[in-house]
């Protein structure tokens, strides 16, 4: 596997969901080694819960779960965001999901037992990871997402770390407008963030940037202009 696109997997959170706690521990171990960020829960309600407030980047859930299975869960992340990867893992053919799966939108199916190779191989494709990958915001602007880098007509911006994940959160809402209250929850890391604080933080920002790409909409949040 391309050290490269393993490098870039160090850049991106995971919800890892399953209600098998010697599964769970066994995995999430392995997990820890290739991602920034782990998060666990053993159920689909506590996974929706984590979901809610953590923002990952991808998500892995089993199938087969009490309290919540893990298409339970992925229908209740559907209703608010159609783009972060769901991979699901199951002890059976995906056959008995086919349907279902495919109305949900999962991004990849992985058969149980699943070796290290073989789970890698399925994040890595749900994220759709290609080396120096750059999403097209405007004809002289790209951002980076897992690197976390923006580019302005082939330049780099230099950008601090609550910008980096300011942006990001935006890429991942795709055009959907990001509520303030989830821009502090994930921007702000559990710390209180007054309008003023977010305006000037905004502002900052801005002046980093040649042209404009943020849209602010009065009292509800702001997304990505592309």
């Amino acid at each position: 596997m391309e050290n490269a696109k393993l490098a870039l997997l160090k850049h991106i959170s995971i919800l890892y969901v399953e209600d098998d706690e010697g599964i769970r521990s066994r995995i999430a171990k392995t997990l820890r080694y290739y991602f920034k960020e782990v998060h666990e829960a053993c159920s689909g309600e506590e996974g929706f819960s984590v979901y809610e407030r953590i923002a990952p980047d991808i998500v892995l859930s089993d199938i087969q779960m009490a309290n919540g299975s893990g298409i339970d869960l992925a229908k209740n992340i559907r209703t608010l965001d159609k783009h972060t990867p769901i991979v699901m893992l199951s002890a059976y053919g995906k056959e008995e999901y086919l349907l279902e799966l495919i109305n949900i939108h999962i991004n990849y199916f992985i058969l149980k037992p699943a070796n290290a190779d073989r789970l890698l191989e399925g994040l890595m494709e749900a994220l759709n990871l290609n080396e120096g990958e750059r999403i097209v915001l405007s004809k002289t602007l790209l951002f980076a997402p897992f690197e976390r880098k923006l580019y302005y007509q082939g330049e780099m911006i230099a950008l601090n770390k609550r910008e980096k994940e300011f942006l990001l959160l935006l890429f991942r809402q795709k055009r959907q407008v990001t509520p303030y209250a989830l821009i502090e929850d994930v921007v702000w890391d559990g710390k209180v963030m007054s309008m003023e604080a977010l305006k000037t933080f905004v502002k900052e920002l801005r002046k980093k940037v040649p042209i404009e790409f943020l849209e602010n909409i009065s009292q509800e949040g702001y997304r990505l202009i592309f």
